[in-house]
């Protein structure tokens, strides 16, 4: 399914719910099995991938794009860190079925979670991404790529602070500001509030 074409108006995005769990978990399986694009090392269970789920719906968006009934990819928004000034930042995620990939997907993808970000007075948005010192067979930098594409900007970088499959790799941050910072900016609404 490499190199398909798909007709993008049959793709449509909804929330997702926690009974998507196997078929969300079945995209992030190759993230984890096959690149360093997660610093994650073991596959997590259906159960404890629900459970993140449940957490994070409990606040902020999490959707999935799907094409003629198959869940093709997901995204979205958390806790930034844990602190109350801090609640107008987000983390951003967005993983894409690896047959999709360069479909637009992800941009489909972001655009809707900026919309529902801008609803709940989210103001930046930040997304951590893993990169190499030279591109290899796990990880390149088309994760910093596509965020640049998007509007992201360059923050900072740690050097060297995720080790898998056997190498050192690099964490980049980048950052989106979606509004202006006040010194009265609208409470952040949860995203099970927006109306």
């Amino acid at each position: 399914m490499t190199n398909m074409n798909i007709d993008k108006s049959k793709i449509s995005i909804r929330t997702a719910r926690p009974e998507d769990a196997s078929d969300l978990l079945e995209i992030y399986r190759p993230y984890i099995e096959k690149t360093a694009i997660t610093f994650e090392y073991d596959v997590p269970s259906v159960e404890e991938f629900r459970n993140r789920i449940i957490r994070i719906t409990k606040k902020y968006p999490y959707i999935v794009a799907e094409y003629e009934g198959t869940i093709i990819g997901y995204a979205y928004t958390h806790e930034f860190y844990g602190r109350a000034a801090y609640d107008w930042s987000v983390e951003t995620t967005v993983y894409i079925g690896m047959e999709y990939h360069k479909m637009g997907i992800g941009k489909l993808l972001y655009a809707e979670i900026e919309k529902i970000s801008r609803r709940q007075n989210i103001l930046n948005l930040y997304a951590c991404i893993s990169f190499p010192d030279v591109d290899d067979e796990y990880l390149t930098r088309n994760s910093i790529e596509f965020h640049e594409h998007m509007g992201y900007r360059f923050i900072g970088e740690f050097r060297k602070c995720g080790y898998k499959f056997d190498r050192w790799y690099n964490m980049a941050w980048m950052e989106k500001i979606l509004g202006e910072h006040t010194a009265s900016n609208p409470k952040v609404i949860p995203v099970n509030e927006l109306s």
